[in-house]
C-alpha cells in the first residue's frame, strides 16, 4: 500500500471565515461542516480541515499545486481582493511571482497568517 496524505487540520481563529476565504480564492467547492471541522476538500481528494482554535493560532505553510489555467484564476482572484503575494517565502518581493524549476508560483497569507503557496511545477522540477 502507497502512503498518501488524506487530511491535515487547519487551525483558525474563525473556522468558517478561513474556510470560506481558501474556498473562495481557490475556487472550490463549498466547505460542509463534519463535527467541529469545515472540510475544504482539493481535486487530489486530499482535505484541509478547519477548526476554530482560539486567539492563538501558530501560522502554518499549505501549498496547493495548480495548472497554469487555475494560477492565472487564483492570482486574478487574490488580486480582485487587494491582497498582497510574494514571489517568495519570506515575503521580501510583493506582488511579484517566481518561476522556480520552470513553473510560477506565489505566496499570500489567509486571515489566520498561514503563509499559502500556489505553484504550477512540483518542486525539484515536473
Amino acid at each position: 500500500m502507497s502512503v498518501e496524505l488524506n487530511h491535515t487540520i487547519v487551525p483558525a481563529r474563525d473556522r468558517d471565515a478561513t474556510a470560506d476565504f481558501l474556498v473562495d480564492v481557490l475556487g472550490l467547492e463549498p466547505a460542509p461542516v463534519y463535527g467541529p471541522f469545515r472540510v475544504v476538500t482539493l481535486a487530489n481528494g486530499v482535505s484541509l480541515d478547519v477548526v476554530q482554535a482560539g486567539d492563538d493560532v501558530p501560522g502554518q505553510h499549505y501549498a496547493f499545486l495548480v495548472s497554469e489555467e487555475e494560477f492565472d484564476r487564483i492570482r486574478g482572484r487574490i488580486e480582485e481582493r487587494g491582497l498582497t503575494y510574494w514571489a517568495d517565502p519570506y515575503h521580501q518581493e510583493p506582488g511579484r511571482i517566481n518561476t522556480n524549476d520552470g513553473g510560477r508560483g506565489l505566496y499570500w497569507s489567509d486571515p489566520d497568517g498561514h503563509n499559502l503557496e500556489i505553484i504550477t511545477v512540483p518542486y525539484g522540477g515536473g
